[in-house]
């Protein structure tokens, strides 16, 4: 059998060069590739996914020009021993994987394969033995077509000097390289540096009897239990005889003063920090208070709207030494004028490389946008044969309405409509042409035989339709859209819990967000209502 250019032989002996030794999963490797490039048609130039870090791509290497370091190869761990050939331009290839319905036919390479037993125990010789037996058949293929993300070369665009290191490095990856923001296995002067963040730069503290004419180095916060909390002094105010018996009662024996010269170019002040910090976390609906008090930045909503936060990017900027930023809840309205976070330096003196990793963070663009919430035209559709027939007082329309209108929506029509395919399809229409923009169905969600609102909203043309939300009340709730109007299915719960999963997601509806089946997992942490007496939400961790 030949692999490649090579005899069964040759191809060990490349094995036993390039990667020490020959390693089963690289000798398999090598009939893999060797299948695909049988397929691939002659002539075209072509690049190669290992689906797998181990062993595989050292046979991609050897029998193929595709490589890590000419960019033509690319791993992608999805944890599966497979490889992919395909034409670079048309993303038109073969996928070769172990077929592990044929892997069950060889003993050693079915142990091998799923680690039946420990490597010590296996039968290495035994093992290399099958795997040249089997030989392609082990092998299953497939046509595919590789998405055009992956055909899209990535180049290193702008370089610069990394400030910190002075190496060149591409600045897309940020203020400073990738090796000073912490992702270096070596111990280094800046990781030092990072370690030692509170030891500030050797700041000399001035008895407070020797500060008259002398400037305060930052805020000064005085604090009376239960009455105040405040900035007694401010950073650049100066201080005379008549701020010593104060100082005192603020209990302060010595105090920072500015100093020719001041901390020196590898510090950052806690102010100048948190206003970097602001200008870069501020999105659109965002303000912030300046200047910083007590070294602090406090966020505000420039509008009535819904904050929404880049919870990843808020976790990463929170992960570095030093630096600080708290917020709401994302998905929280908020009205225009209140404060809804805050950021801040810990230390007086942040040193530079913690600064930079920081701004580095942040490059990304803004954490906090407040959105602003649309008057939508409202239609409520309520379902239910015992309803329509006036046997049962309907109570939607009243809740859905006051809740609608809460949020500065209007309603424009509402429909009764027996549980029944067509009538409810019939009543969507109506509702549409009434001039709804926003569509709000009520129960016929459940299981039940005679719940077919489901359909009838389908009849209608409605699309992109979710259904179910880890959400309790609320877990029959339906999501889509007809045409460009949103639609919301609420069940029944509704008219018993005051809140449930209509009050987490109608106001992103409003603000026009996206919902995907995604953002509906990750509802699962923290929509579980108490259910209590008196409901205070959303001043309760109800959706959160």
């Amino acid at each position: 059998m030949n692999i490649g250019r090579y005899s069964y032989e040759e191809y060990q002996r490349a094995v036993e060069s390039f990667h020490g030794y020959a390693a089963p999963g690289l000798m398999l490797g090598g009939i893999m590739v060797d299948k695909a490039l049988r397929a691939m048609p002659s002539g075209v130039l072509f690049d190669a996914i290992s689906e797998t870090r181990n062993c595989l791509p050292d046979a991609i290497q050897i029998l193929t020009p595709c490589t890590i370091g000419n960019g033509w190869m690319r791993i992608l761990n999805l944890g599966r021993y497979a490889v992919s050939l395909y034409d670079k331009y048309t993303g038109e290839g073969v996928r070769v994987f172990v077929d592990s319905k044929r892997v069950r036919e060889w003993s050693a390479i079915e142990t091998w394969l799923y680690k039946l037993k420990p490597k010590g125990e296996q039968d290495t010789d035994l093992l290399l033995e099958q795997i040249r037996k089997a030989g392609r058949d082990l092998c299953g293929m497939e046509k595919v077509r590789i998405r055009p993300p992956f055909l899209v070369k990535r180049h290193k665009g702008s370089i610069g000097s990394c400030s910190l290191c002075g190496e060149a490095f591409p600045v897309e990856d940020g203020a400073i390289c990738r090796g000073c923001q912490g992702e270096a296995p070596y111990v280094s002067t800046a990781a030092e540096q990072m370690e030692r963040i509170f030891e500030g730069p050797g700041l000399k503290p001035v008895a407070v009897e020797d500060v008259v004419g002398k400037t305060a180095l930052h805020d000064m916060t005085m604090i009376i239990p239960g009455e105040s909390k405040g900035a007694a002094f401010v950073r650049g105010q100066q201080f005379t005889a008549g701020d010593l018996c104060r100082l005192q009662t603020m209990g302060r024996q010595h105090i920072y003063v500015e100093e020719e010269g001041g901390a020196g170019s590898g510090w950052v002040h806690e102010n100048e920090a948190a206003l970097a910090f602001a200008n870069a976390m501020a999105g659109d609906g965002v303000r912030f208070s300046e200047p910083p008090r007590e070294g602090k930045i406090n966020f505000i909503a420039d509008r009535t709207g819904l904050l929404v936060v880049d919870e990843d990017g808020l976790e990463e900027f929170n992960m570095i030494p030093g630096v600080m930023c708290a917020s709401r809840k994302s998905y929280t309205p908020v009205n225009g004028g209140r404060p809804f976070a805050g950021t801040r330096a810990i230390p007086l003196y942040l040193p530079k490389p913690a600064f930079l990793r920081a701004m580095t963070v942040l490059r990304y663009g803004p954490l906090f946008r407040v959105h602003p919430m649309r008057k939508a035209r409202v239609g409520i559709l309520v379902t239910g044969s015992e309803v329509f027939q006036g046997l049962v007082k309907d109570r939607f329309v009243p809740i859905i309405s006051a809740k609608a209108e809460a949020l500065n929506c209007r309603v424009v029509n509402s429909i009764i409509v027996p549980d029944d395919r067509k009538a409810i399809s019939d009543g969507v229409k109506e509702l549409l042409r009434s001039g709804t923009d926003l569509l709000v169905t009520t129960a016929g969600l459940s299981v039940d035989p005679d719940d077919v609102t489901r359909q009838g909203l389908a009849d209608a043309g409605a699309t992109d339709m979710l259904y179910g939300a880890p959400v309790l009340p609320g877990a029959m709730t339906l999501l889509a859209r007809i045409g460009s109007v949103q639609v919301m299915g609420v069940p029944a719960c509704a008219l018993y819990f005051k809140t449930t999963s209509f009050d987490l997601l109608f106001p992103r509806l409003l603000a026009g967000l996206e919902v995907s089946r995604h953002d509906l997992a990750k509802l699962g942490h923290g929509s579980f209502c108490l259910e209590c007496k008196a409901c205070t939400f959303p001043k309760c961790p109800f959706g959160g």
